[in-house]
Order: structure tokens, then C-alpha cells, then sequence
């Protein structure tokens, strides 16, 4: 039999992404069948990007790393479950829409069912449509980027289940995230509570912990001095770089161990211009050397504020509303008013400024402003810093005020299978570092809606503290539109009837449940029992906190244990200055340029080359390489299939050798990628392919083409040693491999084995191979210092080594005599390493005309 039948005459790396894409569809190559046990299923908790974004050159790094272990994991006789999602609500989208459609969301505007956005959208002018329009256009954009990203991974080359896509705004995800968040009320793990919040004054929206991002930001200290109530005339100095919040201060704080305040403990000072007598408390939070070492308590300056309310049970004097201002009303603690109609209203900007003129005036402001650079607190989406207002928010437990269920949540972390190893310290980190639950809700459009329902008073208002609650059974739910059992439609909003719940779930509410959209739990049973708990979750290092963090909660409450055994961790992609790639910095690597210029391989294979948990900076230049190897692979799968019969028996020591030391190379990739080490399997494949055809296909070259066993060995080992790489870098490059294999095999190469040991003889002595590398090392060395053609005959050479190896090259003699051109003499020497001297080189062969 021969074996080139198939094979093309020029083959190329062109149209390949295309042409295997398609057929890999059509046959449902990827396609998960439901197996009769857990055991024969390898489930992937795959991360659902958000698509209102846009995706970089990281993404595809992360996401390739995810598929070479499926793709391992399938040829290993896994059945995959490997789904894909679209994380497609929440601001993100939100903000899209709004740009892309000049349009805003007002939900007093009624609903006109006929809207067209304007046909050239102003993002200045943006035009007030009704909730219900706005989120149909949300959907509307979300579809075109989802087709987007769709194609971009197909080109990628996921091996993904397309048949298990699922959306996060869908109706059978909006019905998960809301049994699920019932089940959490009902349990007492989810609450609504009136407490201080992070708050957004652009998006107009609560913030949680884990969405906060730390930033320099230009202040001023101001000196200010509160008189003490029992020593008029005498005054404590404290700095602050808000004096705005002054009206809202309820005491000053000091360290218990700071002996400069110890006697005022106890006792009470007044605060300028407003006269509200206030305590001076002790707390183990201030800090001593940070500012004259006391400092005031507003509700809410920041964080440490809002620990010490709570902790010293101070009052609560809010003076900041949500949009940013001082509040209109002026507050009734206040002593002296006169101050506060002066800037109530005001922006805090505007306020800070009229407030320092009057301290200025009155002598309670010590000096000038001193500049500094303060860290402020801003929503990572955001550009102004956070404010702290009090707000009516819903929560979920996560171990934040609960020292059990924090502890719970620690072992949960030492349960899970970490890859790096390391990654474990940043889950801890988060964790110990938590101070308040998980606040869940957010005051936007477009995502999924609590599903609850407010009684209204006989003077309209509501009663939070009953809540009505829907059965489990009842969602998907929009309570803008749904009404409540034991009400009718026209209650709605009017005394003695109710209102709807106004927000929505943060997106990471709904994507932490993210397992549990993908398995089908609650309303898949046999599915769910045979994908959870999932197998991996793979994901980026900086969502450690938000995403990993928060499906391990959802999972600790609901099921009692871990949503996967194991996450590997991918690190960034960073730019040639080792900086991370973002749209600001205008360093972002498109990823449809490189996989149109270099192919989808060559970038799978650079992407599959950084380490788990590594960042690695990006280099234009090392997609060359990548590609350069794809296009080795078909040269070399060319040659060794159109020699002539590949059916015969191997029996040639060096093609036995090749085929022993390839035994090694199978055991050392499979162990990688057991440990989920997936670059150490590709380099231990890489090694071998490119020493395969520099030294052992340009070895036996001449005597494959013969018509005796000799040849018939050479070509039948090269086709074992080709069958086996492919399935080694199948995982990595899936397109070139495909097409290589469709030449001589049938089905896929994506649904062979993977390559065990047996397959492959132990009788060789893979010395050999290295005894050759290194003789063809002497022999081409002395040819490129010469500066002749490889094909110059030698004429007479020594090649020296120790004993054994000698044997093993003088039993190869012939094949010798053919890489090297060797036509004269060689003397064999006795050495102590092989090597190659006394070389006397014949003429170099003409060149054709």
C-alpha cells in the first residue's frame, strides 16, 4: 500500500482555520455525549466573557490554554464537557448601548413599541427611552457581539460544545440566578439591608468590595481644631483631606497606645463652624503616625469610617445623597445651621472650597492647605472617587462579618487544587481581608431582577421589612411587569398596593453561579449528576477575588461543597515593556491580526508556550516561530508519506532507536499534562519533532527511497513516529495536525487516543539518536566553518567517543555515510565524548545552472 494518495502536492497553511472549522461542525467533532457515569466526564467551567467588551490578545492566551487540556483530556477517552457563555448584562452593556445607540434609560418614560434609536446617535445628546426599550436594545447589541465572539473563538480553534452556549440575560439563566438568590433568603444567607455603601455618583449604583480599585489621587491637608466642651479656649488639632464632611463628623479617633490623647479620652470636644459636641474615642484602626495621629469620623468618609461606626455604635449623620451632593435638608444635629445653608446642594468639590473659606475666616483652620497624593477608593469602571452613602441594599453572606463561615470558606480554599500552587495566598488573602458581606444588588436596567415585591402602606409606603416572595418555581420573574400573588395589575404603585423591587443582580451574582447555569441544575437532572462538581476552572489571576471567590461561595451554600476540584490560573499577557496590555495605554494586540498574518496555530502554540499562572510579554517576532513549525509539520509529514509503502516492519537499529527514545518523550509530555503543565508537554514534543527531522529524516532520507527491508523500515518508522506527533501536538495545533492526519487516516485526530508507550517498540537504544546528533553536529560544524554546501563530500574523518558509542554509530555506518557525504575513510577513536575532528573536505558540488 502506498500512503500519498492524499496528500497535496504544495500544502499550506492557508484556509486550513476555515476549512477544518466547518468540518468540525458539521461532524459535531466536539459535540458532548452523555456517558453512562461521573467518571468518564472531564467538565470545564469555562469563564463567559462579558461581550459588550472587546477581546485582546490575552483572552486568546487564556482561552487556549483551557482548550490544549480539553483537547488532552478528550483523547484520553474523557467525554468533555466543555461549554462556553456569554456574560452579557450588567453596565458594561449598559454604557455600550448607550454610546453605540445615543440613547439613555428613563423609567418614567412609557414604553412606545415602535422606537427607532436616532439614525446619528449623540453620546452628548443621549435620548430618554423607556426601561422596557432600553433593554430590548441591549439584547439586540449583545446578539451582534455575541456572533462576534463566536467567530473569533471558531477561529481560534475552541474545541467547545457550541451546543451547550448559554447567556447570562437568558430566561433559563435569569430563572437559576433567581431560585438560587430565593433559596439564599430563604436560608438566611441573602438579606436587604439599609447600611452605608459604596456608591458610584456617575453610574448612579452601589459598588461592592471586590469591584474596588485603589488610585492616586490629588488632595490637601487642612489643620482644623475642635475645642474641648470642659476647657474652653483649648483645642484638639486633627488633618483631614475632607473637610466637607465636617457636618457629618460623630467623633475623634485615636490609638488606645497614643499617649498624646489618652487623657482626652472619655471627654468631648466641639467641631468648628457647626458646634456639635462629639466624643473623643479610642480605637485600635488610627493610626499614630499617620497625620496629627487623631482623626475625625464622618458617616462615611471611607471605609475605616464606617468600621468604627459600627464598632463604637457612633450615630449616623449622613450629609452626601446619591448624586454626589450635600444633601438639600439641613441636618437637624447640627447646632449652628447658619454653615450648612451656605453649601447644601453643593458637589463636594464646590462644598470642600466654601466650607475652607469659612474655617478660614472663623480661625479654626490652621494655615493653608498643605497638596498631597491621597489614595481614594474608585469603581473599576469608574473616574470619580466612590462616596459612602446610606443605601437599602441586598447582600449575600460570604464570611465578610461571620469569623464560621470566613473559616469555612479558608478550608474551602485548602480543599481546592491549585494551579500554580501559589495561587492559594491571593484566595487566602481576599478572604482574611474581607469586612462586610457581599452586596449583591445594583440600581441599573439591563440584568437580572430580584424577584421581589414590596406592600405598600395606605400612604404609599413601602414595607422593606416584608418583603413578598415568589415559590422557587415561579421564575424567571420581572416584578416591573409580573405581579404578585394575591394582587392584581392596577395595585400596582398605589397605596395599599405594591411595587416592584426597582434593581438588579451585579453581574457577578450571576456569573458566580456559573456551574450551575452550565450543568443545568434545577432543571437537568441527569446532566447536573454526571458535570457537578466540575473538573476545572480556569480562569486570570486578578478575578481570584470576584469570580473564583464568589462561585465557591454560591456553591458552599447551596450544594456544601466546591463548584470544581481544581483551578488553573493563567497570567496576563503583557506588552514588550512588560506592561499590561489596556485600551488606555494603547498598547492592545488585536487578536484578528495576528491569527489573519500568522495563523491559528502559531498563536495557540505561543499562547500554549507561558507558563500557568506566568505573565508573559508579548512578542510579534515569536508568532514567526509558531508558524514556522506548522509549516515544518507538513513538509515533514509530506516526506515521510510519499517515500513509497508504509506498512512494513521496523528493523533498523537507528529507526528502532528513534522510535524507544520517542517512548520518552510520550512519558514526559503525559506527565505534564497530568500536572496541568501544558508547556512542558509541548516543548517536550517540540524538542524531539525538530531533532526528528534535522537529524533522523535527513539520516535515513537516501534509504527510505530504496526497495529493500532496509528502506521499507525507514519509511514505516517514520510513519509510526508521525502518527504519534501529530496526536502530541494535536492539543496545540489543531488545524495543521487535522489536515496532516486526513491524508493517511480516517475521522478526526481531535478524537484519537491519546499516544501511550506500547504503541511504540522497547528494543532500540535511544543512545543512538544522541550518539547521531552528536557526530551530525562535528560533521555540519566542520562544513559551516569551511563555508561549503552540506552536500560536500568528505573525503576522510575521524569520529571519536567512547567505546559503546562507537558501536552504536559504526552499526549505523551506511545511513552515517549518506546524512554526511561521507565517501572516504573513518577512523574510529576511542574518546571520552563523540565528536568529529580531521575532517578533509572533497570539492563542494557544482551548482545547477
Amino acid at each position: 500500500m502506498t500512503s500519498h494518495a492524499r496528500v497535496p502536492e504544495k500544502p499550506t497553511l492557508d484556509g486550513l482555520a476555515d476549512t477544518w472549522s466547518a468540518r468540525w461542525e458539521s461532524d459535531q467533532t466536539y459535540a458532548f455525549v452523555r456517558p453512562g457515569s461521573r467518571d468518564e466526564v472531564f467538565s470545564i467551567d469555562t469563564p463567559p466573557p462579558t461581550v459588550s467588551g472587546s477581546l485582546h490578545v490575552g483572552h486568546v492566551f487564556s482561552y487556549t490554554h483551557t482548550d490544549v487540556v480539553a483537547r488532552y483530556q478528550r483523547m484520553l477517552g474523557k467525554q468533555v464537557f466543555y461549554p462556553i457563555g456569554w456574560d452579557d448584562n450588567g453596565l458594561p452593556t449598559e454604557r455600550r448601548v448607550q454610546n453605540f445607540y445615543g440613547v439613555r434609560c428613563d423609567p418614567s418614560v412609557p414604553y412606545d413599541p415602535d422606537f427607532t434609536p436616532p439614525e446619528k446617535p449623540d453620546p452628548k445628546k443621549q435620548v430618554p427611552i423607556s426601561r422596557k426599550n432600553f433593554v430590548e436594545l441591549c439584547h439586540e447589541l449583545t446578539q451582534v457581539d455575541e456572533k462576534a465572539f463566536e467567530d473569533l473563538w471558531r477561529q481560534v480553534g475552541l474545541s467547545v460544545d457550541w451546543n451547550q452556549l448559554y447567556t447570562t440575560i437568558s430566561d433559563d439563566s435569569q430563572a437559576v440566578a433567581q431560585k438560587a438568590f430565593l433559596r439564599n433568603v430563604a436560608r438566611g444567607e441573602a438579606y436587604l439591608s439599609h447600611a452605608p455603601t459604596l456608591w458610584d455618583v456617575t453610574f448612579q449604583t452601589a459598588v461592592a468590595q471586590a469591584e474596588l480599585e485603589a488610585r492616586d489621587y490629588p488632595g490637601a491637608y487642612h489643620t482644623l481644631r475642635f475645642e474641648k466642651v470642659d476647657a474652653p479656649g483649648e483645642y484638639v488639632q486633627i488633618e483631614t483631606t475632607r473637610p466637607e464632611l465636617l457636618p457629618a463628623v460623630c467623633a475623634l479617633i485615636a490609638h488606645p497606645d497614643d499617649e498624646r490623647f489618652q487623657p482626652l479620652f472619655g471627654t468631648s470636644v466641639r467641631s468648628p463652624l457647626f458646634d456639635v459636641e462629639i466624643p473623643v474615642l479610642a480605637h485600635a484602626a488610627a493610626e499614630m503616625d499617620k497625620g496629627a495621629g487623631i482623626a475625625m469620623c464622618c458617616t462615611f468618609g471611607d471605609l475605616t469610617d464606617v468600621q468604627w461606626w459600627r464598632e463604637l455604635q457612633l450615630p449616623t449623620r449622613t450629609v452626601i445623597g446619591r448624586d454626589g451632593r450635600l444633601l438639600r435638608e439641613t441636618p437637624e444635629w447640627l447646632v449652628n445651621t447658619a454653615p450648612y445653608e451656605q453649601i447644601a446642594g453643593k458637589t463636594t468639590h464646590s462644598a470642600r472650597e466654601a466650607l475652607v473659606e469659612m474655617l478660614r475666616e472663623s480661625g479654626d483652620m490652621l494655615g493653608e492647605p498643605e497638596k498631597t497624593q491621597r489614595k481614594a477608593n474608585f469603581f473599576e469602571k469608574g473616574t470619580k472617587p466612590l462616596e459612602i452613602v446610606s443605601t437599602r441594599q441586598w447582600y449575600i453572606r460570604n464570611g465578610g462579618r461571620d469569623e464560621t463561615l470566613k473559616q469555612e470558606l479558608l478550608n474551602r480554599g485548602n480543599e481546592l487544587e491549585w494551579v500554580p500552587a501559589h495561587m492559594r495566598h491571593r484566595y487566602e488573602n481576599w478572604v482574611n481581608g474581607l469586612n462586610g458581606d457581599w452586596l449583591i444588588s445594583r440600581q441599573r436596567y439591563f440584568g437580572v431582577p430580584f424577584p421581589v415585591w414590596y406592600r405598600l402602606d395606605a400612604d404609599g409606603e413601602p414595607d422593606y421589612d416584608s418583603p413578598i416572595m415568589p415559590e422557587e418555581s415561579s421564575p424567571p420573574i420581572d416584578p416591573q411587569s409580573d405581579v404578585p400573588e394575591g394582587f392584581t395589575a392596577d395595585q400596582r404603585n398605589q397605596p395599599g398596593g405594591f411595587i416592584g423591587d426597582p434593581d438588579v443582580m451585579d453581574t457577578w451574582a450571576t456569573s458566580s453561579l456559573s456551574p450551575h447555569l452550565a450543568t443545568g441544575w434545577g432543571r437537568d437532572d441527569e446532566l447536573f449528576g454526571l458535570t457537578f462538581p466540575m473538573d476545572m476552572a480556569p480562569q486570570a489571576h486578578d478575578i481570584i477575588r470576584t469570580w473564583l471567590f464568589s462561585r465557591v461561595v454560591r456553591a458552599h451554600l447551596e450544594n456544601d461543597v466546591l463548584p470544581w476540584k481544581r483551578a488553573t490560573i493563567s497570567g496576563f499577557v503583557m506588552d514588550p515593556d512588560r506592561k499590561k496590555m489596556s485600551k488606555s495605554k494603547g498598547n492592545v494586540v488585536v487578536p484578528t491580526d495576528i491569527l489573519e498574518r500568522f495563523g491559528p496555530d502559531a498563536v495557540r502554540w505561543r499562547a500554549a508556550m507561558a507558563r500557568p499562572g506566568m505573565d508573559s510579554p508579548f512578542d510579534e517576532s515569536q508568532m514567526k516561530v509558531g508558524r514556522r513549525l506548522a509549516t515544518k509539520i507538513l513538509n515533514a509529514a509530506k516526506f515521510a508519506l510519499t517515500m513509497g509503502p508504509i506498512d512494513g516492519e521496523v528493523t533498523e537499529g537507528l529507526d528502532l532507536a528513534m522510535l524507544t527514545a520517542l517512548r520518552s518523550v510520550i512519558e514526559r509530555a503525559t506527565d505534564a499534562f497530568d500536572s496541568y503543565d501544558y508547556t512542558s508537554a509541548l516543548e517536550a514534543a517540540e524538542q524531539f519533532f525538530w531533532a526528528f527531522c534535522d537529524d533522523h529524516i535527513e539520516t535515513v532520507k537516501k534509504r527510505a527511497h530504496g526497495d529493500d527491508q532496509a528502506a521499507a523500515s525507514a519509511r514505516a518508522a517514520l510513519a509510526q513516529a508521525l502518527d504519534v506527533m501529530l496526536r502530541l501536538f494535536a492539543p496545540f495545533m489543531p488545524f495543521v495536525t487535522e489536515e496532516v492526519w486526513s491524508w493517511w487516516r480516517e475521522g478526526s485526530v481531535h478524537r484519537q487516543s491519546w499516544p501511550t508507550i506500547d504503541e511504540l517498540p522497547a528494543d532500540g537504544d535511544p543512545e543512538l539518536v544522541a550518539d547521531l546528533a552528536s557526530a551530525l553536529i562535528g560533521v555540519r560544524g566542520a562544513k559551516s566553518d569551511a563555508k561549503v554546501s552540506m552536500k560536500t563530500p568528505i573525503l576522510s574523518v575521524t569520529i571519536a567517543g567512547p567505546a559503546e558509542s562507537l558501536k552504536r554509530l559504526r552499526s549505523i555506518e551506511q545511513d552515517l555515510r549518506a546524512v554526511g557525504s561521507i565517501t572516504g575513510d573513518i577512523t574510529w577513536l576511542e574518546g571520552d565524548e563523540v565528536g568529529v575532528n580531521d575532517v578533509v573536505l572533497g570539492e563542494p558540488p557544482a551548482k545547477r545552472k
